[in-house]
Formats: C-alpha cells, sequence, structure tokens
C-alpha cells in the first residue's frame, strides 16, 4: 500500500483529514516516524519530581509507536491483531483453546502456564501478517477456526513471576489492534485489570472484556458491579463477555459458553470488517497522541526550568566568592609563609640584598648578576607554585559554598546531582592553577623586557639608568620574579625592588597584582562553570521542546 493510499483510508475510515496532509506534504506515517525519532531524542536527565513517571510515560510512548502505530500505518492490509491478556489464572490458554476448538496453547494448573505466545492466523491470511512483535515473539499457528481478517494470539500473564513474561505480555499489547481482557469473578476487582485497561484507554486501543469463572447465583450481582465500575471509568460501551463458573475441568468449554464471544470475534471476520477495527484503534491511538505528546512537552520543559534555576544559583554564589578571593590576593597575605622562607633562604645562603646602590643606580658585575639570576630560580618556582595554590584555593572555596547551597535544606531540585565528582575535578583545577599561574608570571617576564623603552619615554632620564642596573643585577627573570613576590605581598621582595628600582615601579606591582586579583576571580568563575557545564547538555536548552511542539501542531491539525 503506498502513503498516499494510507494516507486516503485513514481520511475516509480512521478519521484524519487526507486534505490536510497533501496540504502539509507528508503522511501520516511521515509525522508519526518523525515523532517517534523526536521522541526518542527527548531526554531527562535531572532527576526532578515527576521526571521518573514522565520517563516511564516516554518509554511507553515508544513502546506504542514501535509495535503498533509504525508497523500499522505501514500496511493495513495485516489481519487485526486480538491478544487475549490478562492475569494469572485467568483461563486465557483455555478460552484460546475454546475458542478454537482445539489444544492449541498449553493449558493447566502450573504456573505460569503460557511460557512461549501463541499466535493462531487462519491459513489464507498468513502471508499478509506483517512482521513485527507479533511474529518474532509468539509462535505462529495456522488454524481454519480464527476468523479471516484477524490474528488471536494467547499472550503470557501480565503479573507473572517470570519478568520476561511481563515484558512480553505489554509488548504484544502495544502491538494489539484490538485487546480482549479476560478476568475472573474473584479478581475483577484487583488493580491490575483496571491499570490494564487504564492504559489501553490512554493509548485508544479498542477494548473488550471476559468475566471468566463467574458463579450463577452472583452473576447478576457480578454482572452490575463491574458494569458500574467501567462506566466509571468512561468505558461503558467496552464489550463485556460472561463465561460462568464450571467447576475443576481440564480440556475445552463447552461450546456454548464461549459461543457469544466467537460470534464478536465472527463479526469481525473478512478483510474489510477487521479493517473497520484496525482504523478504529489507529484512529483511537493517533487521537491519544496529543496527550501524551504534551505531557511530555511539559516534562521536558520542567527540565528546562530547573536548570535554569540550577544556573541562577551557580550564579549567585560567583559575587561573594570573587570579592573574597580578590581581598585575598590584595592583602598581600599571598607573599608570606612559603615565599617569605625561600626569600629568606636565599639570603642566607646568596645574600640576595646585598647590591650596591649608587646615584640611585645598583651596580654589579656580570657574573655576580648571572649568580643571583639562577639562585632567583627557586623563588619563581614557590612563587608560581603559590600563586597556582591561589587559584586552586579560591575554587575550592566556591566548590564548598555551592556544595552548601546545592545539597542544603533549601537547595533547588536535583542540585547535588551537577557537583564535580572529587579526583577529576581535583586534578583538572590543578592543572587550571599551574598553567594560569604561569601565564601570570610569564606577564612580569614581558614587563621587565620592556623597561627599557618604558624608561626612555618617561620623563625622567634616571629610570632607564635604573631599570638598566637593575636587569644587569638580577638578570631579566631574576628581576621580575622579585616583581612577582612583590606583587604576592612579600615584603623583604618590596623593600629589594623598591631599593634598585624606586618610586616608579610602584605601578607595575599595581598591574601584576590586579593581573593577579583578576585570574583568582576567574578561578572562581572557571569552578562555577564546571558546575554548570553538567547543564550544558541540548535536553536543558532553552528550545529543548521546541521539535515536540512541531509534532504535537502536526499532530492536532491530523486528528
Amino acid at each position: 500500500m503506498t502513503p498516499g493510499t494510507r494516507s486516503a483510508v485513514l481520511g475516509r475510515r480512521g478519521g484524519v483529514d487526507p486534505n490536510v496532509a497533501e496540504q502539509l506534504g507528508f503522511t501520516v506515517h511521515d509525522v508519526v516516524r518523525d515523532l517517534r525519532r523526536d521522541v526518542a531524542s527527548a531526554t531527562l536527565p535531572l532527576p526532578i519530581d515527576s521526571a521518573e513517571e514522565a520517563e516511564a510515560s516516554r518509554m511507553r510512548l515508544l513502546a506504542q509507536l514501535d509495535e503498533h502505530l509504525l508497523p500499522r500505518l505501514a500496511e493495513l492490509s495485516s489481519p487485526a491483531v486480538v491478544v487475549l491478556a490478562g492475569s494469572t489464572g485467568a483461563g486465557k490458554s483455555t478460552l484460546f483453546n475454546s475458542l478454537l476448538r482445539e489444544e492449541v496453547s498449553e493449558a493447566g494448573v502450573l504456573r505460569p502456564t503460557t511460557r512461549e505466545p501463541v499466535v493462531g492466523v487462519h491459513p489464507r491470511d498468513v502471508d499478509t501478517l506483517t512482521p513485527g512483535p507479533v511474529t518474532e515473539l509468539a509462535r505462529l499457528v495456522k488454524h481454519e477456526g480464527v476468523p479471516r481478517g484477524t490474528a488471536l494470539m494467547d499472550a503470557p500473564d501480565l503479573d507473572s513471576f517470570l519478568s520476561e513474561n511481563r515484558s512480553t505480555a505489554h509488548q504484544l499489547l502495544e502491538a494489539a489492534d484490538l485487546w480482549l481482557f479476560v478476568t475472573t469473578a474473584a479478581r475483577y476487582g484487583d488493580a491490575l485489570p483496571w491499570q490494564a485497561l487504564d492504559r489501553a484507554k490512554e493509548r485508544g486501543a479498542s477494548v473488550a472484556m471476559v468475566l471468566n469463572r463467574v458463579p450463577k447465583e452472583n452473576l447478576t450481582t457480578i454482572r452490575a458491579d463491574l458494569n458500574s465500575r467501567m462506566k466509571e471509568r468512561g468505558m461503558k460501551d467496552v464489550p463485556l463477555f460472561i463465561v460462568p463458573d464450571v467447576g475443576p475441568h481440564e480440556g475445552l468449554l463447552d461450546p456454548k459458553l464461549v459461543e457469544p464471544i466467537q460470534r464478536w470475534l465472527g463479526l469481525m471476520a473478512g478483510p474489510e470488517r477487521s479493517r473497520t477495527i484496525i482504523l478504529r484503534t489507529l484512529k483511537g491511538a493517533l487521537g491519544a497522541l496529543p496527550e501524551w505528546v504534551m505531557g511530555l512537552v511539559a516534562a521536558v520543559e520542567d527540565q528546562g526550568t530547573a536548570a535554569f534555576d540550577l544556573r541562577n544559583a551557580v550564579d549567585s554564589v560567583v559575587p561573594d566568592e570573587q570579592l573574597a578571593a580578590r581581598t585575598a590576593v590584595l592583602s598581600g597575605a599571598a607573599g608570606e609563609g612559603s615565599v617569605a622562607a625561600r626569600f629568606a633562604e636565599l639570603e642566607s645562603t646568596h645574600r640576595i640584598s646585598r647590591v650596591t646602590v649608587r646615584d640611585g643606580v645598583a651596580r654589579t658585575t656580570k657574573r655576580a648578576g648571572k649568580a643571583r639570576e639562577a639562585a632567583l630560580a627557586s623563588l619563581r618556582e614557590e612563587v608560581e607554585a603559590t600563586a597556582a595554590r591561589a587559584f586552586v584555593a579560591a575554587g575550592v572555596r566556591t566548590e564548598e559554598s555551592l556544595r552548601g547551597l546545592l545539597t542544603g535544606p533549601s537547595a533547588p531540585p536535583a542540585g547535588e546531582t551537577i557537583l564535580p565528582n572529587g579526583p577529576e575535578r581535583a586534578t583538572d583545577r590543578l592543572a587550571w592553577g599551574q598553567e594560569t599561574a604561569a601565564g601570570w608570571a610569564a606577564r612580569a617576564d614581558d614587563i621587565v623586557r620592556r623597561m627599557d623603552a618604558t624608561a626612555a619615554e618617561s620623563s625622567e632620564h634616571a629610570a632607564a639608568g635604573r631599570a638598566a642596573g637593575a636587569r644587569k643585577t638580577f638578570g631579566d627573570t631574576g628581576l621580575a620574579t622579585l616583581l612577582l613576590a612583590t606583587a604576592l605581598g612579600n615584603e623583604d621582595s618590596a623593600r629589594l625592588v623598591d631599593r634598585v628600582l624606586g618610586e616608579t615601579v610602584s605601578e607595575t606591582i599595581e598591574e601584576l597584582q590586579g593581573e593577579l586579583a583578576d585570574k583568582v576571580a576567574l578561578a572562581v568563575a572557571e569552578e562555577a562553570r564546571s558546575v554548570q557545564s553538567a547543564l550544558d547538555v541540548p535536553a536543558l536548552a532553552d528550545d529543548a521542546a521546541a521539535p515536540l511542539r512541531v509534532r504535537l501542531a502536526e499532530l492536532r491539525r491530523l486528528t
């Protein structure tokens, strides 16, 4: 059957306007296929309230599309699939065999009886049975007792203690054109039958019900109660068949007991009449899709709202943490401790501060200058390590603040799930800190290399001499190291730099200190970004639900 034929058939019998489909440039099958793609792509990564329920609904919708709608839309001429479904011990297999008047499906008292689904098809319909869940999961039986145009299936128990049986039963129900639900007088009030019937109603499936093993003395009362329950659920038009209780027995039921069901199945005999059932279920299924999709749209948008709240929560921490980090740098506290200890060590072993200054210019030999530059290499390592630790510390403090905010009593939903995991984040943070510290230190090297040009432009010609003397006394790298240590707040370095360069270097120190403060503030932002990166996924984008809304609009125009 061509796509155009499918559209026309649905327009004539299933309530879908083929003119609308033609105007839109696609068939119903195309719309459902595109819907399937976008439903499969929609994910719900944040464990917020109702996400688990929405994900279960999404998976049921995918099953409905994969196991019924798409296969059925692809081939409307395949027999209508009628599945006998129900709970354990409802008598499905006995009923199935009795309808065919032959022991085809295993029946008995041992549970589970139906380990392998069985599908009966009239021999003349076998070639038209579309490959899919029915043919893949069930044993095919050719049988003259099956009405033409239908495929009658005995499915496993919906509440089987074997999980694979339960899964198979639900798959087969999704593939069905009509559910023939079997329950008993003793169990029709259980939750399972009504859950299954609600699910059928949710997906727009055609349903009939068999109430089996009904004691004759209670028949009127039970039928009235069941009819009342069905009416309350909006199922007053669902066909109901009563099979009286015959007590313990083996083999087939008396033909008279199942004759009403056989007549009803016979009404669907023949391709055209079975097509009516198929199209009615398709119409119901297509009509049910917008509500399902709207529910998924709402769930996806709830995810986006939760992500927005989480981003705002993370952003709220950044300003205070950046202020604290900058204040720590500008206070000069980083220049004490290990940096001061290393300077003191160099002072005692290499007499770093013993520099002759005449007329404001440091005087030294080339050899002594190279020795000081080499000695200051260890101070350079300590300065860079201290700067790196300042970046790491800013990140750790920010992470602690974020952890308190995202896991505390007033934490936004799913806050804990976006926090970075320990070892990997610690390694990333350290690597970032070392790289950034090296970049900051390189900035001081650049400043020293440009000192001659800067001094030459100065109105104080003495500045050029002081810069040249300082560079000769400590070497370019050594002088840059002293500037870095001073920017960190080390007082010993500050006094030495002031002796060899004078007040003209104060702007340079402030520049380096300001850059360090900016980079530490950047470490705070980097930590926040690492937390927010968990939210940088398509499923949490502002327009994540847009494809589903397009599909929803198409469905509403077609149904």
